[in-house]
C-alpha cells in the first residue's frame, strides 16, 4: 500500500519523533545541575535603607565547564536585580556534557 497520504504521514511522524532528540542535545532546560560555588549577593544600600525585601527570578545559561555564560532576569524588583545578576555571574556549577539553563531565585531580606 504505497498511498501518497500514508507516505506523507509516515514522513511527518518520523520528523516529529527525531526533532526533540536533536533539540535536546543542544541544551537542557531542567535545573538539575549541582551548584559548586554560590556567591551571596551584596544587599544594595538603597534597598537596605528602605528595608526592601523580595526576590529576583532569573535563568542562567551555564557552559559545560560550569561557568555562567549569560543571566536572563525573569522578574524581581529593579533595585535588587543588578546585585542578583552580579552574584550569579560568579556562581559555578558542576561540569556537564552540554550547556544548561538553570532557573534561579535569589531572595533578599533586610533582617
Amino acid at each position: 500500500m504505497n498511498h501518497p497520504l500514508m507516505t506523507g504521514l509516515l514522513v511527518l511522524i518520523g520528523a516529529l519523533v527525531c526533532a526533540p532528540a536533536s533539540i535536546g542535545q543542544q541544551e537542557q532546560t531542567e535545573g538539575t545541575r549541582r551548584i559548586v560555588s554560590r556567591i551571596t549577593p551584596q544587599y544594595p544600600e538603597m534597598a537596605r535603607s528602605i528595608r526592601l525585601s523580595g526576590s529576583v527570578k532569573a535563568e542562567a545559561l551555564v557552559e559545560p565547564n560550569g561557568v555562567v555564560k549569560t543571566v536572563e532576569v525573569k522578574g524581581g524588583n529593579p533595585v535588587l536585580v543588578r546585585a542578583a545578576q552580579s552574584a550569579i555571574y560568579k556562581w559555578k556549577w558542576a561540569p556537564a556534557a552540554h550547556e544548561t539553563l538553570e532557573p534561579i531565585e535569589v531572595k533578599f531580606d533586610p533582617n
